[in-house]
């Protein structure tokens, strides 16, 4: 293997994967595809606007090796990751009788990942997938560890399961073409890592922000492998998110909430959590549990790459009552993962919804 690929071990005895991560590696990834595919075909999902990047090099790729590409192209944004896009894909992976053997490459940002892999598990009760991650956010977090879904009126994510991919190519040089926007909604995702896991991690970012955001690729290869590790460590110790896994959440309950209380139009998904993150930051402080030094570092980070700290007063009444439908609430109690110290986090259930709201009314 090319020693500028980094390899990093997801262990799940069967279900393991590597997660193949460096510059200008999807030449290599593909030829070796044959380790695990020995089918003609390979059906590759989209968007349009990703596929119009790196789509017919992809093809030309897989061509190369032998394999014919069936494509199926999504628009991009949020409103494609539904349950009537994801049976549109089925009904033509049918037409099309792929094989169950044929293996799914998913080749973009989250939706495009979460979307596929839900097909994936449910095309003749599950068929190889691969994620191609294009984004940061996709990169650090969403294509790595199994969880697969579609969003419904309800909620984000409300109609999904695990279910683990055969590999990830996580391609940098994928990244070029994200707009800042994107970019910073990524680092929200980078972030959670640090505030979650590893304060040493945390002092980094804060050392190379600058760095971060001007995307220099050495800072930026360690930037994404430690996050890649971070979640891989997690996974490997509750896989089915019955337990630990729940620190992964940090930020995402009320990001969720505000991702559907504004049609999942208003923010990427970064975006809404980077809010969350802020939110449980206060709250946190509010409860006595971190400092109000170390809430205050984390937002000069977050005002450092640019990321919202502020909620918008229309959809505060939605998001609270949004919250009661997260997939975390137990017993009608809501559960917030919350900072105990910069690095490291603890449930927290029982906590009352005034002192939410007035956590959230001070952000507006």
């Amino acid at each position: 293997m090319n020693k500028g690929i980094r390899q990093i071990k997801v262990d799940l005895a069967e279900r393991s994967y590597a997660i193949l991560l460096g510059e200008n590696i999807l030449p290599e990834c593909v030829a070796g595809l044959k380790e695990f595919c020995r089918e003609e075909e390979v059906f590759l999902v989209s968007d349009t606007l990703v596929y119009g990047y790196y789509g017919k090099e992809l093809e030309r790729l897989l061509a190369q090796e032998g394999y014919r590409a069936v494509t199926y192209l999504i628009e991009p944004g949020e409103s494609s990751k539904s349950w009537a896009v994801a049976e549109k894909i089925l009904d033509y992976m049918l037409e099309k009788n792929l094989s169950r053997k044929t293996p799914l490459l998913a080749l973009g940002g989250g939706v495009v990942g979460d979307l596929t892999g839900f097909v994936a598990a449910l095309y003749r009760r599950g068929v190889p997938l691969i994620q191609i991650p294009t984004t940061l956010l996709a990169q650090v977090d969403s294509s790595v560890g199994g969880k697969v879904a579609v969003n419904h009126p309800h909620g984000k994510n409300m109609l999904g399961t695990f279910y683990q991919p055969r590999a990830v190519w996580a391609d940098l040089c994928t990244l070029e073409t994200l707009n800042l926007r994107e970019w910073r909604a990524g680092l929200a995702e980078v972030l959670k890592y640090a505030l979650l896991w590893d304060k040493e991690f945390f002092v980094y970012l804060e050392e190379q922000a600058e760095q971060i955001l001007q995307k220099n690729p050495s800072v930026l290869l360690a930037v994404i492998e430690r996050c890649i590790r971070i979640k891989a460590e997690i996974v490997q110790q509750d896989e089915r998110d019955e337990g630990l896994r729940n620190v992964l959440n940090l930020g995402h309950t009320i990001g969720h909430a505000l991702e559907k209380a504004t049609d999942f139009q208003q923010y990427r998904h970064g975006e809404a959590v980077a809010i969350g993150l802020r939110a449980v930051f206060k709250l946190a402080e509010k409860m006595g549990m971190i400092t109000q030094e170390g809430r205050q570092r984390v937002e000069e980070l977050m005002q450092t790459w640019g990321l919202p700290l502020t909620l918008p007063a229309a959809v505060l009444a939605d998001v609270l009552g949004l919250l009661k439908f997260d997939k975390k609430v137990e017993g009608k109690e809501l559960l917030f993962i919350l900072p105990v110290e910069l690095g490291k986090v603890a449930v927290q259930k029982g906590i009352g919804e005034e002192v939410v709201e007035q956590v959230l009314q001070e952000m507006l």
